[in-house]
């Protein structure tokens, strides 16, 4: 358990002590598309740090610095994102070997488990980069917490057929926890009403949001257990033991690699 840091690196010249935290996810992403070989297949990410490394691959790619790199996309957003700039892809079926997978994430444990998927994404996000040999985490440090659940929500994909009955199951899992709520996700009505709607993952599911007041106590793989044996779940955002390592960009100016021990 736990994880080991190598020596950190300063920011490049144009980064400062005061960077911002978009600064910041493009120094990591960098870092991590530094890993990346020609003839790499890789596992494409989603969410705002994941779109750093796919505009940073797409420039090595029009300069020829890598060549015959294609990659598998874990939403229809990043497949439009790689289309855009020129990264050639890859239905998971069609991918003989995943190399390499970068993506971000919203919670860091000293563990290296993971929240992920707080944009919607987890399902193929799992599906993806546990396909693939290596998992590279790109996060700033404010995404490093003590347990997960610390920052906001834990998401859970559900089939839409009985969600409200599934919500409930969800909370009897919790139910002795407290302070723990639940409750299916919503966002503004597509049709400019003000209302609100049920919202929907790339896969046709709805996500199920679990709060934790001081984060997630107990056995993270019992209890992602008595999820998964939920009918109606399909599947949650706690990626444990799958990143290989986690590249951190700090407030300070240097940058952190986390490996497993």
């Amino acid at each position: 358990m736990g994880s080991a840091a190598s020596p950190p690196r300063t920011l490049d010249a144009s980064s400062s002590p005061t960077a911002s935290q978009e600064d910041l996810k493009r120094v990591a992403a960098h870092r991590a598309v530094a890993m990346v070989d020609s003839n790499m297949t890789l596992g494409l990410g989603t969410g705002s740090t994941a779109a750093h490394a796919l505009d940073r691959l797409g420039d090595l790619l029009r300069t020829g610095a890598l060549r015959g790199v294609a990659g598998v996309p874990t939403s229809l957003k990043t497949e439009a994102h790689a289309a855009r700039v020129g990264i050639p892809m890859l239905a998971l079926a069609d991918a003989a070997e995943i190399h390499l997978s970068i993506d971000g994430a919203d919670e860091v444990d000293p563990d290296l488990n993971l929240v992920k998927g707080r944009g919607g994404s987890l399902l193929r996000e799992k599906m993806i980069e546990g396909a693939g040999g290596r998992f590279v985490v790109i996060v700033d440090e404010s995404k490093l917490v003590p347990r997960l659940g610390c920052t906001g929500a834990v998401p859970v994909e559900v089939v839409p057929f009985g969600s409200a009955y599934t919500l409930g199951l969800v909370r009897k899992v919790f139910d002795k926890v407290p302070g723990f709520s639940a409750r299916l996700r919503t966002v503004k009505s597509k049709a400019g009403d003000g209302q609100e709607e049920l919202f929907v993952t790339d896969n046709g599911n709805y996500i199920v949001e679990m709060f934790f007041d001081d984060g997630i106590r107990g056995d993270l793989r019992a209890i992602s257990d008595s999820l998964l044996r939920i009918t109606g779940v399909v599947e949650h955002g706690m990626f444990l033991g799958m990143a290989t390592s986690v590249i951190v960009a700090k407030k300070d100016g240097t940058v952190a690699v986390l490996t497993k021990k």
